[in-house]
């Protein structure tokens, strides 16, 4: 009998950073690709097409860094990092969005990882995050990578201090549990064996 595996595949995409000006029409197209609740997530509640062309094009212009998730030419994922003067607390703030059709893949992590690498790269401290409060998806990710969130005013906002990151998911918890039993076994034998040698005399410099 054959059994079908529900583990989510992984992303075979391409990620990179769009150029403002020249590849506004695919994050444009991107966000009016995703479906309604995802509009709704994204934008707290702002779903008309109208109002998606106009933030596409404000992102366009206000120094916006985009970093884009394709599959097949298209761009069906993105990480918006504004810069802190577009932020009410003056910090710079991040946004994601993933369509339905490559949900699963692990997506998000990957734009995650590299905007916060690229954050690092321009010197930010820190990052404001603002999610739907209904974004449970969002607010699992953002708590992954060391958000702590608040809810207030029907959205869940919070912040990720760079500077106490150390590489997320660079080691995963069960691997690093294995790493640090390992180190401490061969601590306890170099010591053991240490002590053994000189019990005997053994080891002493000529």
């Amino acid at each position: 009998m054959n059994y079908q595996s529900t583990a989510p595949t992984r992303a075979k995409g391409t990620v990179r950073t769009l150029s403002q000006q020249e590849e506004l029409p695919l994050l444009r197209d991107h966000l009016l690709r995703l479906d309604r609740t995802s509009r709704h997530d994204r934008f707290h509640g702002f779903m008309d097409d109208s109002f998606i062309e106009r933030y596409a094009e404000k992102c366009a212009n206000d120094g916006t860094v985009i970093i884009a998730y394709f599959e097949d030419g298209v761009v069906r994922g993105a990480a918006e990092l504004h810069p802190p003067e577009q932020s009410p607390e003056a910090l710079p703030e991040i946004a994601f969005s993933v369509e339905s059709s490559v949900r699963r893949k692990g997506v998000g992590s990957i734009l995650f990882r590299k905007l916060i690498a690229e954050a690092r790269a321009k010197g930010y401290q820190s990052l404001r995050i603002t999610t739907g409060a209904q974004n449970e998806a969002m607010r699992a990710l953002a708590s992954k990578f060391g958000a702590h969130l608040t809810f207030r005013y029907g959205e869940s906002t919070g912040s990720i201090d760079l500077a106490k990151q150390n590489q997320p998911e660079t080691v995963p918890s069960a691997m690093a549990t294995t790493i640090e039993a390992a180190r401490a076994i061969t601590n306890f034998n170099r010591a053991y064996w240490g002590m053994v040698m000189k019990m005997y005399g053994l080891g002493r410099a000529a």
